[in-house]
């Protein structure tokens, strides 16, 4: 690396945490209180990182403006959010990052476009070894990813400059959003990937084949 990253941002749902569990839980309760059978979870997985509405979309083959979908959608979101964090993890290797960052006193933010409403319970609930200083969600700022706002916010609450500050993404719109704010930005390539997904075009700095692929990066530039 040319730069010295002082802080490190992520992505939460397929990025930080493994809530690929959960919400095809709350996918396949959503189906069976709608008289349709539950789909297996590796159908559901690669669109876990794009929300209720893809979830939707995928479970019930409707559109957002058909009839039944928003119905559907707050079910899905009920069951969710009283099931957020039951099988809800860190990627496995996810904890020594934090830990490192921890010891090296690096700081480390949240910038989701899940809902505050969804990311504050889940943040307060999931086990990690330590915790993050800024968490920017969908609704903070008056635009979501791909946008870079959310980005540059956290990046003004940690004082930290966009170029310092490298991004963590498992979606095109995250490398797109890290990008345009001007940070380094690495593709995490164990996260939610759907199957027309191209992440070598995305032209992300880095490719991620598991979180500890990280912990090079923090050794270079603080060892």
């Amino acid at each position: 690396m040319n730069q010295t990253i002082d802080c490190l941002l992520f992505d939460l749902d397929g990025t930080l945490a493994d809530t690929a569990p959960d919400l095809a839980h709350a996918l396949n309760r959503t189906l069976e209180h709608f008289g349709c059978k539950p789909l297996p979870f590796d159908k559901i997985r690669p669109v876990v990182s794009h929300g209720g509405i893809a979830l939707i979309r995928r479970g019930f083959d409707i559109e957002p403006e058909d009839e039944g979908f928003e119905e559907r959608r707050q079910h899905l979101l009920d069951v969710y959010l009283k099931n957020i964090c039951r099988h809800t993890r860190l990627f496995p290797g996810m904890d020594e990052v934090l830990d490192t960052l921890r010891q090296k006193d690096i700081p480390w933010g949240i910038v989701t476009n899940k809902p505050a409403w969804l990311t504050d319970p889940l943040m307060a609930e999931l086990p990690m070894p330590c915790r993050t200083e800024v968490i920017i969600s969908g609704d903070t700022c008056e635009h979501n990813k791909p946008h870079p706002q959310p980005l540059l916010c956290a990046s003004e609450r940690l004082a930290i400059p966009p170029p310092r500050c490298l991004y963590v993404g498992d979606a095109q719109r995250d490398i797109e959003a890290g990008k345009a704010a001007g940070m380094p930005t690495a593709c995490a390539l164990f996260g939610y990937l759907q199957e027309d997904d191209r992440p070598e075009e995305w032209q992300a700095d880095y490719q991620l084949q598991q979180p500890e692929d990280l912990l090079n990066l923090i050794h270079q530039t603080h060892p």
